[in-house]
């Protein structure tokens, strides 16, 4: 090491897939989230909810919760149906922390506790985004839909 704490692409050793979803019975009201994680052929699941949330919080936390999840940096897939979530890490999240969690027109930014969050698991890892069309028969997206209506549809 030449006194640097950034991670190297090749320490990825480890590659997961995760498949991540929220859902809410009403908007805001009780919600839940899901997550299939898949690393070499095994897949293992987790989900949980709040009784009284936002759909958008509910993705987030999904995502948080799944890199949370992993013991060291990771190559990950991510996959999620939220576009509030791909668009906001990959085109907001830089512009926000540079207006002090700020949007363009000068509101705070909602949800910045759980932004705040995501951006501190991101950088431990390296991570392709991709988003897929949410009930479009994608088995591992339908999967955790079903864990995060699990919550409470019960």
């Amino acid at each position: 090491m030449h006194g640097s704490h950034r991670q190297h692409h090749s320490a990825y050793m480890n590659k997961i897939e995760i498949f991540t979803d929220g859902a809410c019975s009403g908007n805001p009201g009780p919600g839940g989230w899901g997550v299939l994680l898949r690393e070499n052929g095994e897949e293992r699941e987790m989900c949980g909810g709040e009784k009284y949330t936002t759909n958008n919080r509910m993705e987030l936390i999904a995502v948080i919760q799944a890199l949370q999840s992993l013991p060291a940096p990771y190559q990950v897939t991510l996959t999620t149906d939220s576009r509030y979530v791909c668009d906001g890490i990959c085109a907001w999240l830089p512009r926000w922390k540079n207006k002090n969690w700020r949007k363009s027109d000068g509101k705070p930014v909602l949800n910045k506790d759980l932004w705040q969050q995501l951006d501190n698991e991101v950088v431990r890892h390296q991570i392709e985004w991709r988003w897929v069309k949410g009930h479009s028969q994608h088995r591992e997206n339908d999967i955790a839909d079903q864990l995060a209506r699990s919550y409470y549809d019960k």
